[in-house]
Order: C-alpha cells, then structure tokens, then sequence
C-alpha cells in the first residue's frame, strides 16, 4: 500500500530491490535468544546495527531495501519510515550506523557504463526512493546518493570504473537540494565528468514530480531533456580547440 501511494507500483520492484518492511517480526524468524545459535545471530546482528542494544529492530516501522556491492553482499541497508504521522524529531530516514558504503542499483550504473560513447550517463538523486521513481518509470540508469550529504566515494570510484560520461543531478529542488549539487557539480566536474542538473517544479522532489504530473514517464522524460548543462567534458574540449586559421582575403582585382 505505501508502495502504490508513492506511484511505486511497478510489478517487478519489489523483487528487483528484495524490498521488504520491518515490522517487529524479526525476533519471531531467529532461534530463542536463550540458546546458543539465537545469542550468538543476535549479536551479530547488534553489531551490524539491524539490533539495537535493546534487542529493538532499528528499521521498526519502516519500507526496507538492501544495497549489495558487485559481489551481492549487502553493504548498506536503507530505511524510510511507513508512517508520516510520527513523533517530532524522529527520522524518515534510517541508514545502519557508519560511514555509508555501496551503489544502490549498482546493476543500472554498469548497463549505463555499456551504452555507445557519448550516451553513458546515470541519473543520480538525493534518495532512494526519487531512484525508485524513476526505476518504475522505465529509466534504469539511475542511482542515489545516501542524502544530501551522502554521495560517497563508492559512487564515484563505480562511475569512473564503468566509463560513465555524464551525471544528470535529480537532487530535491529546494535549498538543501540545491546547494549539495551545486557542491557535488564541482566534485564531479574535477574529475572528468560532464554534469546536468535537473530542474523539478520549486520545492518538489523527483517522487513529488512523478506522481502530480502522471503519467511518469513521460514527466520525467521531459524534465531530463530540459536538464541544465552545469560544466564538465564537452566545454573543457571545445575551450581546448586551436583557433581557427584566419581566412585570407582575395588579392585586388
């Protein structure tokens, strides 16, 4: 159900992403705590940080979606709470404690990174779920970063590991959105990559966009051909250029 209110509805997402939602069943799926195999998978589980200290799920009440490396061990793991109706001051959005690690659809980056030359680009955004949003909606290369703040080296070293070109930034259109891809534009851009910025309707998000101009797939596409070009490889070619050799006049006749 929150799938489909967020315009999530596709029939393949769920398997595609192993989504799945924490609901205080964990608990009931391990052997009794007061055995040894039970101890002994609930410690580790505490120390990955899908337990807490309390035995309490970290990602209780939340739409769960793991993020596996090239080798598919999970690396990373992203929730993003059911409800909106919570308690002020708690988090939408939960992440295992640590420094953030792994490419959420590590899959569409190397599918991008195989396309002809000139055509390797990925959409990147600020969640997960925008990632999701354009997923469903038929456009594949795409992946997300962990937040505003959360591009990690990780997706860097995936996009100049599998040749991609040009990242089209599909960022929040509001003030934080805003100034984490001016900020990761320049990062990028230092490294050799042309960048876009996509440009949603004041205050919306990808997911926001999708689902008040339906059909999707169609908003969207429009919304990334008219990406702003922000800097990157074509420019710093064409600045490159010889001048062109003067044209000498004809003598008098």
């Amino acid at each position: 159900a929150y799938l489909a209110a967020r315009g999530l509805d596709h029939p393949g997402v769920v398997d595609a992403f192993e989504l799945g939602v924490a609901d205080r069943t964990l608990g009931l799926r391990l052997p009794e705590k007061n055995r040894k195999d039970g101890a002994a998978i609930r410690q580790r589980l505490q120390r990955i940080g899908i337990l807490r200290e309390s035995g309490h799920e970290h990602f209780n009440g939340s739409l769960v979606i793991p993020v596996r490396d090239a080798a598919g061990q999970v690396v990373e793991v992203y929730g993003r709470k059911l409800r909106d109706d919570l308690r002020p001051g708690t988090p939408k959005h939960l992440y295992l404690p640590g420094p953030h690690a792994g490419v959420f659809n590590l899959a569409g980056v190397i599918a991008a990174g195989h396309r002809a030359p000139g055509e390797r680009e990925v959409i990147l955004c600020e969640a997960l779920i925008d990632a999701l949003t354009f997923w469903c909606a038929g456009l594949e290369n795409v992946t997300s970063a962990y937040g505003v703040e959360g591009f990690g080296e990780d997706i860097l070293a995936a996009f100049k590991a599998h040749g991609i070109e040009r990242v089209l930034i599909a960022y929040d259109r509001d003030d934080a959105g805003d100034r984490a891809a001016e900020k990761l534009s320049t990062r990028l851009i230092a490294e050799g990559l042309e960048v876009l910025r996509v440009l949603f309707p004041a205050g919306m998000d990808a997911n926001e966009y999708a689902r008040k101009f339906a059909p999707a797939e169609q908003a969207l596409a429009l919304v990334l051909r008219q990406a702003q070009w922000v800097g990157g490889a074509p420019a710093a070619a064409e600045e490159k250029m010889p001048e062109p050799a003067p044209v000498a006049e004809a003598p008098p006749a």
